[in-house]
């Protein structure tokens, strides 16, 4: 997530503060973020957190398993999530790396479905030369495949302006996929067709916490039968 950084003109500005609202804090992490202190994240009020887990087929973060500890140990409500490139597998295949290395699924209630960060290439085409047809073909791929691994359907992060210009702006998930929305300013903005609101907002690039800064679109107990399932 941190190519977004490079484009916090095309977004708006980059760390920019949210309106003051209720809703519960997070951050998300990767290995950008070594040797958080989690106990002074928490007393900072965050709640939850999304790891980095893996990239493709061939990355997997060396501070995910460190990460995803500290954030249990720190009573944080936690969840990973994958850099899709879908230039180089099909969606099927990452969805099944990821799964096998973090970014799975159990009923605790303090455990998150997984993430599907589909954003700008960071080193070609900004659609990984996919038409739109094929970029929807493919996230539904990872998206199903997840699902039938974890029974539950993953959380697609985005910008509005990247899913309508590689998606066609697909509202084709928007039943099913909980939206985790990227947008660096102060109000979330239009969303991507078909989703009415957003599960997550992340609202800057740097903040009072390490990594990136994020909210949850309603209260701690909603927060807490999102992990639930």
């Amino acid at each position: 997530m941190k190519f977004l950084a490079s484009l916090a003109l095309v977004l708006a500005v980059a760390n920019a503060t949210p309106v003051k609202r209720a809703d519960p804090l997070g951050i998300d992490v990767s290995s950008y973020q070594p040797n958080i202190d989690w106990t002074t994240v928490a007393n900072n009020g965050v709640k939850f957190v999304y790891i980095k887990a893996t990239e493709g087929t061939t990355y997997i973060s060396p501070q995910f398993s460190p990460q995803y500890t500290g954030a249990t140990n720190a009573g944080l409500i936690r969840g990973a999530y994958h850099f899709a490139h879908p230039d180089s597998s099909s969606g099927a295949t990452q969805a099944t790396y990821f799964h096998s290395h973090g970014g799975g699924w159990s009923a605790d209630g303090i455990t998150l479905p997984g993430a599907l960060d589909i954003e700008y290439n960071p080193s070609g085409s900004e659609c990984y030369g996919l038409s739109a047809s094929a970029m929807v073909s493919w996230i539904q791929s990872f998206s199903s495949t997840y699902h039938s691994l974890t029974t539950r359907y993953p959380v697609i992060y985005t910008t509005t302006d990247w899913w309508t210009t590689c998606t066609g702006n697909s509202a084709a998930f928007a039943s099913n996929n909980p939206l985790w929305i990227a947008r660096y300013a102060s109000a979330i903005g239009t969303l991507p067709a078909g989703w009415s609101y957003t599960s997550f907002w992340q609202y800057a690039d740097s903040g009072p916490n390490p990594g990136d800064q994020d909210l949850w679109n309603g209260d701690l107990a909603g927060l807490q039968r999102m992990a639930l399932g």
